[in-house]
């Protein structure tokens, strides 16, 4: 079965290389829409719109979200409204950087 869940799990493999950390970890995704027929949308931001790995990145979470099992098609919207800011950051990643 897919769930968000599974999407989130599958996520937390796609390295943000220049950081170091996971996409969700950071909060830079924003949304998962999952239809009826197994279709993936996810709506996600970088850091920066000068982001230079923007293309690997979302390459990737397109990649490891297509090898879940019962996924029929992935999408990924990347947005910048709202902005990512440090605030969407997980409690553990803030604590980290000493925010």
């Amino acid at each position: 079965m897919v769930t968000k869940e599974r999407v989130l799990e599958a996520l937390k493999n796609v390295i943000d290389f220049e950081i170091g950390l996971d996409v969700v970890s950071l909060g830079l995704v924003y949304d998962i829409d999952i239809d009826d027929e197994n279709n993936v949308t996810i709506t996600m931001t970088m850091t920066t719109p000068a982001c230079p790995l923007a293309g690997l990145i979302l390459q990737d979470a397109e990649d490891k979200v297509r090898q879940i099992e019962g996924i029929k098609d992935v999408r990924i919207n990347l947005t910048f409204d709202p902005p990512w800011t440090p605030d969407r950051m997980s409690e553990e990643v803030k604590k980290r950087f000493g925010i």
